[in-house]
């Protein structure tokens, strides 16, 4: 089955940088977009970066000019480099893929999460 599997979190202190990957893995047909979702504590899961088709992405306001996600096509990873971090950075980082099995339908897929936390 597809899995995607987070790495790279950690505590690091406010203007720090820190770099998250996410590797999907499995019976993997197509994939369309992949991306980053953070959820802080008592808050709504937002989009934090998207790598969709092709060269487009897209990224949250609050985190414009200090994130830059990018994607491995041939390994169907994609990175989140975190430069300049800030204490509401903080949350628990979510990687998601949006493609298509080898069996099923295209649909998302996400991996557990990957806590940051940003603190001096």
């Amino acid at each position: 089955q597809v899995q995607l599997v987070e790495s790279g979190g950690g505590l690091v202190q406010p203007g720090g940088s820190l770099r998250l990957s996410c590797a999907a893995s499995g019976p993997i047909f197509s994939v369309y977009g992949m991306g980053w979702y953070r959820q802080a504590p008592g808050k709504q899961r937002e989009l934090v970066a998207a790598a969709l088709s092709g060269e487009s992405t897209t990224y949250a306001d609050s985190v414009k000019g200090r994130f830059t996600i990018s994607r491995d096509n041939a390994k169907n990873t994609v990175y989140l480099q975190m430069n300049t971090v800030k204490p509401e950075d903080t949350a628990v980082y979510y990687c998601y893929a949006d493609l298509i099995p080898r069996i099923g339908i295209r649909r998302m897929y996400w991996g557990p999460g990957t806590q940051v936390t940003v603190s001096s």
